[in-house]
């Protein structure tokens, strides 16, 4: 059984308790366990083998054979004594019972001292191996073999690496050559100096090029290719001689090298001020953010966190491995929670500060108020007592006007404020009143329109002052000084106006208004009223009984006075004054001149419409009568009827006044030019004066159109022509001959159609209303639209003198038969030109 069991692995536990006993209970009791070495790596992988196997030592089965050495020098692995001191072995000098071998020379980057200590170790090591090998079994012998012929493998290595050394001719006291370096290469160095190179020189022909090795460089942890703030690249240190050794270091910087806080930059020291003035340009450079909470779940307790400042402190800490990380942390946490303090009471302090400042504020605010109040207060007792004062002199009757106002201004003059506030001119408006009403009780103001000029002037001073009046008419906007005017002089006016005052004389009320409104005593308000109540229906009534065949005073004279007044309403009495001067013009004749004084004032006055209308019916038809029957005579010429239309000229449009010369007068005039040059013999002197005898003749208005300028340089163009023997063409022969027998042809046969037609027959070229056009126009009458003017929806014409509407579709005359009556009725050709001729004899 012995033999199966050998090599299986053993499940009791024996040897593996101290003082193990089972109790009555069947439960196995102990005093302590029986502590084993832990199972190491090469105990797992080799079992029984790992102590003796030599190829498989590793750096951790030479570190635990270092350990057990130590133990069994110190006394066969007690426990240490905890109580004694930290003591620390240098490494750079040599123990008084060790010296150096001079044969062998330290390795590069490591002191004589330290080789000499690895040499002593690798002794005890051999000799410990050599103690545990011969406690191995003589069935180990191979491994033990092994291991001493890889510790002589490793001893001719080191004496051939020190043969090199000597080769290259490096002293005790040298430096060894840097790593990756010419001189660090023997075979490289050989080649080189076959190659002709020489120590200290550079490469190459001109010996410009680098000797020394590329470097790698060490950057910082997390420094990227463009990073370079803070970094600099180490210099190239090349080979001097008689290098002078680094200075010792002091015995305290020795004995501090250990400690990783003494290489940790200190913390500064913050007083309170100074951390709430860091505090404070913290807050101003900082953005202001939305605050979120984050949980930090990393750790064995949850954190709740509004700051990811000094979130992996501790990873940090423990990473580089800070001593006393918890206590660290304590304390850290102690001056987070100091710092949190000193800003909380900050804070509280300032708003404690803040409260103080604005209850200060609002005690001012309070103390002003009081003071304003208790002046307030003083005023109104002021005001009450005069005002009672006032009171009873108006209640005893000792109450004058004068007395009145000067109490009021000096209350004004006083308290200003108040004045306005309390509205105390409506109270002095109150006593004012009756008062006012006596003084102006029996005045006529056109008769007298200076009388209470001051007395109103000191008290619109009083009550209306420097404010612009309201131009509206509503009662709850009215001022007071504007309430009293209207209750006593407006009254007076109305009365006089309409009592006394005749239109036809405007000058007593135009006076009247003037001087009160140039003074600024008459309220716009009020004196809109007078016009609209007082004038206008006195005007109207004055235009409505004007008879122009009677009355000897143009109209003109008394109403254009009242225009800058009147503006937009003298419309009203245009629209009158056009009527009764169109019933006074159809029977005027040319030669009148009484009606260019009566009619031209009024040019600028009617809209142009109605004044070229106007013109049209009752002028202009006239006048081309009058210049039809003018003879141009050069032997004996005479001039009224031109006279009498140059009169005109400055009154009727200048695009008429050219038309009707240019029809009228100038084809005449050029066509007696052309005759006097084509007789024989003619005074071309005479015919000089003659032609600027007729342009002086016109008045420049019309000289100054180019129309009539051609038509005069066409006479001119005759006279250089019969001067210079040339033939004098006929003026306008060659180009309205056709265009007039055509026109006049078609007109006459369109003239005898609409004349013998029957109401309702078909015409032929033209239309009825062209055949009734055609019809007057070969009469020599008028025959255009009146304007704004329809009779059952057909449009109103004026024929001659009488106005008529044209009925195309059943081609259909009608007929007004009395001017100013709406009685219309169908007529013929006929009947109409005798309606004509009758209204011509009237």
């Amino acid at each position: 059984m012995a033999e199966e069991a050998e090599g299986m692995d053993r499940f009791d536990m024996e040897g593996d308790f101290e003082g193990g006993r089972f109790g009555r209970d069947g439960e196995f009791y102990y005093r302590s366990r029986r502590e084993r070495a832990p199972q190491t790596r090469d105990d797992a992988l080799y079992g029984v083998f790992a102590e003796g196997d030599s190829d498989s030592d590793s750096e951790d089965d030479e570190g635990s054979r270092r350990r057990r050495r130590k133990r069994r020098k110190d006394g066969g692995g007690g426990e240490a004594d905890l109580t004694k001191p930290v003591q620390f072995v240098s490494t750079g000098k040599f123990l008084p019972t060790q010296e150096p071998e001079p044969e062998e020379r330290p390795g590069l980057g490591r002191s004589g001292a330290a080789a000499a200590d690895d040499k002593a170790e690798e002794a005890e090591e051999e000799q410990d191996d050599e103690g545990d090998t011969e406690m191995l079994p003589a069935m180990f012998g191979k491994i033990r073999d092994g291991a001493r012929a890889r510790r002589e493998e490793k001893e001719r290595e080191r004496e051939a690496a020190a043969r090199r050394r000597q080769a290259a001719g490096l002293g005790a006291g040298e430096l060894a050559a840097a790593p990756g370096s010419l001189e660090s290469n023997s075979k490289v160095a050989k080649m080189m100096l076959m190659m002709g190179y020489k120590k200290g020189m550079g490469l190459g022909k001109n010996q410009q090029g680098i000797t020394a090795p590329v470097e790698s460089i060490l950057r910082p942890k997390n420094a990227g290719l463009g990073s370079v703030e803070g970094f600099k690249e180490p210099k190239i240190l090349l080979p001097k001689e008689n290098v002078p050794a680094p200075p010792p270091l002091p015995a305290s910087a020795k004995e501090k090298r250990w400690s990783k806080k003494a290489a940790a930059k200190k913390a500064p020291i913050l007083t309170k001020n100074e951390l709430l003035a860091m505090r404070a340009e913290q807050e101003q450079e900082e953005q202001p953010a939305v605050v979120q909470k984050v949980i930090d779940m990393r750790g064995p307790q949850a954190r709740v966190l509004t700051d990811l400042k000094g979130l992996n402190e501790e990873q940090e800490m423990e990473a580089n491995d800070v001593p006393m990380p918890e206590l660290q942390y304590n304390v850290r946490l102690l001056v987070d929670e100091a710092r949190a303090d000193i800003v909380r009471l900050d804070a509280q302090l300032r708003r404690e500060q803040e409260k103080v400042a604005s209850l200060v504020r609002e005690k001012e605010k309070v103390a002003k108020q009081e003071a304003l109040q208790k002046r307030q207060l003083l005023v109104m007792e002021r005001i009450a007592e005069t005002l009672e004062k006032v009171r009873e002199d108006d209640t005893s009757g000792m109450l004058t006007l004068d007395g009145l106002i000067q109490t009021f201004h000096g209350l004004k003059v006083q308290f200003e404020e108040e004045f306005k506030m309390c509205s105390i001119a409506w109270i002095a408006c109150r006593y004012a009143h009756p008062l006012l009403i006596r003084v102006f009780q029996g005045w006529q103001p056109l008769q007298d329109p200076k009388f209470g000029l001051e007395v109103m002037r000191k008290w619109k001073d009083l009550l209306q002052g420097d404010q612009p009046y309201d131009f509206s008419d509503s009662a709850a906007s009215m001022t007071p000084y504007v309430q009293l005017v209207s209750e006593v002089i407006l009254p007076a006016v109305r009365i006089s106006g309409t009592n006394s005052w005749e239109a036809r004389e405007p000058e007593p009320m135009l006076h009247f208004l003037e001087l009160w409104d140039n003074n600024k005593l008459l309220p716009p308000v009020l004196l809109q009223s007078i016009l609209e109540h007082v004038i206008m229906p006195k005007l109207s009534a004055a235009v409505d009984s004007w008879d122009p065949r009677r009355e000897s005073v143009p109209i003109h004279v008394w109403v254009h006075p009242w225009l800058p007044m009147l503006r937009e309403r003298i419309e009203t009495l245009c629209h009158s004054i056009r009527y009764k001067l169109s019933t006074v013009l159809h029977v005027w004749q040319a030669h009148d001149a009484s009606a260019y004084a009566v009619l031209s004032p009024w040019k600028d006055v009617f809209d142009s419409a109605s004044w070229e209308d106007l013109i049209v019916r009752y002028i202009i038809p006239k006048l081309r009568l009058a210049l039809q029957d003018f003879q141009i005579n050069p032997a004996n010429q005479k001039l009224d009827q031109f006279n009498w239309v140059m009169l005109w000229a400055s009154a009727i449009p200048v695009h008429l006044m050219v038309h009707m010369l240019e029809v009228d007068f100038f084809s005449k005039w050029q066509q007696v030019l052309y005759h006097w040059l084509c007789s024989p013999n003619p005074d071309f002197n005479e015919i000089m004066n003659w032609y600027k005898g007729w342009k002086g003749l016109f008045p420049p208005e019309l000289l100054a159109n180019e129309r009539i300028r051609m038509l005069l340089t066409a006479g001119l163009d005759m006279m250089n022509q019969a001067a210079e023997g040339l033939e004098v063409v006929q003026p306008g022969a060659r180009e309205n001959v056709g265009y007039l027998r055509a026109t006049e042809k078609r007109q006459f046969d369109a003239a005898q159609q609409a004349y013998h037609a029957v109401p309702g027959a078909a015409m032929a070229d033209l239309s009825f209303k062209e055949s009734i056009q055609a019809y007057a126009m070969e009469q020599g009458l008028l025959f255009m639209p009146r304007v704004g003017k329809f009779y059952n929806g057909m449009p109103v014409y004026e024929f001659g003198t009488v106005s008529i509407c044209i009925d195309s579709v059943k081609r259909l005359l009608y007929a007004q038969l009395q001017e100013g009556v709406e009685r219309w009725s169908a007529v013929t050709l006929t009947q109409l030109m005798d309606m004509n001729r009758m209204g011509r004899a009237h």
